[in-house]
């Protein structure tokens, strides 16, 4: 049943419909005849702290942040079994397998431990499972294959401190892999030819120290490389003719036009190669202000453009690679290993198809599934392909395309138990910064009523900023649990495209350079500011809520805006830029650099460190921070958090500090996802007087109260 709420200091009441918007008329008029007297304007102040508007029931946060029931559906070679991930009993992911015949049959594979396997995808064999995982959220991921008959796994990377990246597979070379390892030094990734039933291994590609991905012809040799100069910031496509053969520089891309995802591990501006080898597919904004495909001659290094649009190509946030390895968002021919589609994104993905062949197919997916059709895999035949559709009100759904038939048969959700539940739609709209930017953002307005994704345009409602991490990174519309989550317990939800974000073409991620919390923190504080003279959020209702660069930032809003901003949740945020730059890992040297172009050199330069990096040298009355950490982050020093909980406690303003010790970089374990967004429910109700579902510590989350 939908009830009119309206909580004051916690405590939840029933009002009749309709009575939220008289009471805010009644009192703005009566406020408005008197202005000076006091009483009344207490009054009005505690009424700014009311929640008066419809709301649907609470959704428990175990059907939102427990753990997905089944994920990253992927179809066998030879079309005749499916592959997913799913918590086995001791809620550890792990891959499942089944008969494509039998989709809701699967069996347990593996039996990792912990948060699971990462990561996984077929061999070319059909009857071996590679996947991935690390430990504790270390980073030093190993690369494991497992006998889809025996169950027997094999550890293909058993050396001490070693991780991959860069994984590749071919079909006519179905007994083996190639595989990135730091092995012979910490701070580059050569590649290796690995056989994966015997585990034997032989050097492939030495690194020089720049490549920072590899690419493999149709022939299962590696034979282009994505380097990044250190020294200029460059990015240089590396090609040989053969194997064995000496390497060239093919083409170079300033610093301005490479446009990469967050930090580049891993990162390729090459697609693939031509059947024939002697071209290959790559990302480029040469001559344009967006990134475009362009088919390139590897004798000559001459090139043409193969796709273009008014925004950049997608990066493949779903690519069944290693965890950060990074790559366009593209449709592969099974059979040719030519680029059948090439997706771009703006608002949303959108799909623009290379080869006829597949036109028809991409029409008919966008208008029989909901948001953008993500095609997981495809049997070798091209009969059969595993669809997962990715759209902001509702988690991914999972279909088998049956492409001769034209029939879908669908598989499952992520989160069948939020099925029939009302989700919030994000709205893509532009604004514009102070100087004139525009700003593109979501806005997700929180769910009031069965039939509605929107309050009262009367009611005033408190707003959560999200702003999204990288810092060169963008949002999407897609479904992010934390997003529902606010949305359901009666929140806006902001999500800004800063300046410097990817995906807007290169114009806009440079207008990013030096104004790392600079200017991509006026641009945030600009779009809340918007949400307030729009009528739209409650200003004595604002948090903002960051995780890893987006955490830095919400405290940089917070330290200039401390009228604006009443409660900040700051989650793997590095809080030092000096130190964050001192501290990053051995193998991120080629990464370190693009920063230190990006930001600043604030490693050296004191008084840039000083103006960056949040100070709170004194009081911010009504403030309130929760500030989170993993004890194994490889990326971001957990020092960085005890650094600015110190600061701030010694300025006087309360601050809550979680540890969470079996966590890195995020948190992967869902007790402990289920322990940190229950805290973060009670701190933001009992800091924007929002309503909360009752919490008690999670059993079975590693925590550390500091």
């Amino acid at each position: 049943m939908i009830k009119m709420n309206f909580s004051y200091a916690g405590r939840p009441a029933t009002l009749a419909p309709g009575s939220c918007a008289a009471m805010s008329r009644t009192l703005e008029g009566f406020v408005r005849l008197a202005p000076r007297v006091s009483l009344l304007a207490t009054l009005l102040a505690g009424f700014s702290a009311w929640s008066c508007v419809a709301q649907v029931a609470i959704i428990p946060r175990e059907q939102i942040f427990g753990p997905v029931a089944r994920a990253k559906a992927r179809i066998s070679p030879d079309g005749h079994k499916l592959a997913y991930l799913a918590p086995t009993e001791v809620g550890a992911f792990n891959v499942w397998v089944t008969d494509t015949a039998t989709p809701a049959a699967g069996q347990p594979l593996t039996r990792a431990n912990g948060k699971g396997v990462d990561g996984y995808r077929w061999a070319e064999d059909n009857t071996h499972i590679l996947y991935w995982t690390d430990n504790a959220g270390d980073e030093v991921w190993h690369l494991y294959s497992v006998d889809i008959g025996t169950g027997r796994s094999k550890d293909l990377t058993p050396f001490p401190n070693v991780k991959i990246q860069n994984l590749l597979t071919d079909e006519h070379h179905p007994h083996e892999v190639l595989v990135g390892l730091n092995k012979r030094i910490p701070t580059a990734f050569d590649m290796y030819r690995i056989n994966i039933e015997d585990g034997s291994m032989r050097l492939e590609a030495t690194n020089p120290g720049d490549v920072i991905s590899w690419t493999a012809d149709r022939e299962f040799n590696i034979r282009a490389a994505t380097a990044f100069v250190p020294t200029s910031g460059a990015t240089v496509l590396r090609v040989r003719e053969q194997r064995d053969g000496p390497w060239r520089d093919l083409l170079t891309w300033s610093f301005e036009e490479s446009l990469f995802e967050g930090q580049i591990n891993g990162g390729s501006i090459v697609a693939g190669f031509t059947a024939d080898g002697k071209s290959l597919y790559a990302i480029s904004a040469t001559g344009a202000d967006q990134s475009r495909l362009v088919k390139v001659e590897t004798a000559t290094g001459h090139w043409r453009p193969i796709a273009s649009a008014a925004c950049d190509v997608s990066g493949d946030s779903g690519y069944p690679g290693v965890d950060y390895d990074l790559r366009p968002l593209l449709l592969k021919n099974p059979g040719t290993g030519e680029i059948d589609a090439v997706a771009f994104e703006c608002a949303e993905r959108t799909w623009q198809a290379i080869n006829p062949a597949v036109r028809g197919d991409l029409t008919f997916l966008r208008s029989h599934l909901p948001g953008f059709s993500y095609i997981t895999s495809r049997s070798r035949d091209d009969a059969l392909w595993v669809v997962a559709t990715w759209a902001g009100d509702r988690p991914p759904e999972y279909s088998l395309f049956d492409r001769r038939e034209k029939k879908l048969q669908p598989l499952f959700s992520e989160h069948p138990l939020l099925s029939g539940q009302h989700l919030a739609k994000p709205q893509a709209l532009t604004l514009t910064a102070r100087d004139g930017s525009k700003l593109p953002v979501y806005l997700t307005r929180p769910i009031v009523d069965n039939s509605a994704a929107a309050p009262e345009k009367s009611s005033r409602v408190p707003l959560v900023l999200y702003p999204h991490g990288g810092p060169w990174d963008r949002d999407h519309d897609v479904y992010d649990p934390f997003v529902q989550f606010l949305a359901n317990r009666g929140y806006a939800v902001l999500q800004v495209e800063y300046r410097g974000s990817v995906g807007f073409g290169k114009a806009y991620l440079n207008a990013g350079n030096h104004e790392f919390g600079l200017k991509m923190r006026d641009d945030l504080i600009d779009a809340v500011e918007w949400t307030v003279q729009t009528g739209i959020a409650d200003p004595a209702r604002i948090a903002v809520y960051g995780e890893s660069g987006g955490g830095y930032l919400a405290l940089r809003v917070t330290e200039a805006r401390p009228d604006l901003f009443h409660a900040t949740v700051d989650v793997v945020g590095p809080t030092d830029v000096k130190f964050l730059l001192e501290s990053m890992p051995n193998n991120w040297q080629a990464i370190k650099s693009r920063w230190v172009r990006r930001i600043g050199d604030a490693e050296h330069d004191e008084a840039l460190n000083r103006k960056l990096s949040p100070q709170f040298d004194g009081p911010l009355p009504g403030s309130a921070f929760l500030i989170a950490m993993g004890a194994h982050d490889p990326r971001v020093n957990p020092q960085h958090a005890d650094r600015i909980v110190g600061r701030l406690r010694h300025a006087g303003i309360a601050v809550e500090q979680l540890v969470y010790l079996d966590e890195g970089h995020g948190f992967a374990r869902p007790e402990n996802n289920m322990d940190f967004f229950g805290r973060v429910e009670v701190f933001l109700a009992r800091n924007l007087n929002g309503r909360a579902q009752a919490f008690s510590p999670q059993p079975g989350a590693r925590v550390e109260i500091k």
